[in-house]
């Protein structure tokens, strides 16, 4: 783990935090590396639209590439943790 993806977790934390607030599933539970969208958080394939536009417009402030991490050979990943998305964002960035 790097500075910047630690960085970016930081960030993700709070934004997931902000995103998830008003659901009912919503735990008390700190987002950590292991968090995952679907398993933990109770993600639906609408909510992840709407986090990458999130995270685009209030975390890096750019489109970045996406389909890489949500897809694997082809098909859509079944679940994607919050550490996952920061090394994402780090690696782009470099």
């Amino acid at each position: 783990m790097n500075s910047a993806s630690d960085r970016y977790l930081q960030q993700l934390s709070a934004l997931l935090k902000d995103f998830t607030q008003d659901w009912d599933s919503a735990t008390d539970e700190p987002i950590t590396r292991e968090t995952r969208l679907f398993a933990d958080l109770s993600f639906e394939s609408i909510d992840i639209i709407q986090l990458i536009v999130a995270i685009q417009e209030e975390v890096v402030k750019r489109n970045v590439p996406f389909d890489s991490l949500l897809m694997k050979e082809g098909r859509y990943v079944d679940d994607l943790s919050v550490g996952q998305i920061a090394d994402h964002l780090a690696a782009q960035a470099g």
